[in-house]
């Protein structure tokens, strides 16, 4: 059973950068569709971005594209989210997910979550 712990989540202010970490352990990145999510107080789970088995293959929610970027190491098997311009509204528990199925914005086609890591923006 694949096991997924995410870490670099902190408080930053408007405008800055963090880089989140997604370490998995149990499978291999290189064998799952990994995807970032994000959970605001009192909202629902929304999608941010997912990249495909390989690597060479990501996709963007609207509200993060051009801002954010996520990638695989390999060697490390881990996933980042590296996240500049940060905006308050980006303030949320954000989650690493995998799954087998195909790439999907949708949290329910990934079956291996972590416990999340918090992101605080501060105006």
């Amino acid at each position: 059973q694949v096991q997924l712990v995410e870490s670099g989540g902190g408080l930053v202010q408007s405008g800055g950068s963090l880089r989140l970490s997604c370490k998995a352990s149990g499978g291999t990145v290189s064998t799952y569709t990994m995807a970032w999510f994000r959970q605001a107080p009192g909202k629902e789970r929304e999608f941010v971005a997912h990249i495909n088995d390989r690597g060479d293959s990501t996709w963007y929610a609207d509200i993060v594209k051009g801002r954010f970027t996520t990638s695989k190491d390999h060697a490390n098997n881990a996933v980042y989210l590296q996240m500049h311009s940060l905006k308050p509204e980006d303030t949320a528990d954000y989650y690493c997910a995998a799954g087998q199925t195909a790439i999907s914005t949708k949290a329910y086609d990934y079956k291996y979550w972590g416990q999340g890591t918090r992101v605080t923006v501060s105006s």
